[in-house]
């Protein structure tokens, strides 16, 4: 899965993502995305592409864009930022969805 688009700012993406049903605005929490007060277990999504900015000169700048999807439907995006958690759990999931996000790209090509 390569990207298909790249915006120029991570607002633009954002933007653009909602108006392609990205509606759900996640929060990662352990192993968990989070919206709310609901909580969704973060194995049961895909990343369905990513977008990463960096900052011209300062690596706090630096922002990756997720779009994210379940086989249930439920679609969303997750921005994290550079050194984006302390929390190793969190840390770990988000690991798991590249792997993921990884393989099926092999697969594809």
């Amino acid at each position: 899965m390569k990207q298909k688009f790249h915006y120029a700012t991570v607002t633009e993406a954002i933007n653009k993502l909602k108006e392609q049903g990205f509606n759900l605005d996640f929060n990662l929490s352990e192993n968990q995305l989070k919206v709310g007060q609901l909580a969704y277990p973060a194995s049961d999504f895909d990343i369905v592409d990513q977008y990463r900015y960096e900052g011209p000169s300062d690596p706090a700048d630096e922002a990756t864009v997720y779009a994210l999807a379940s086989p249930a439907g439920q679609k969303g995006i997750l921005v994290t930022g550079y050194g984006y958690s302390t929390d190793k759990e969190s840390e770990d999931t988000l690991k798991q969805l590249h792997y993921k996000y990884l393989a099926k790209d092999d697969q594809a090509e």
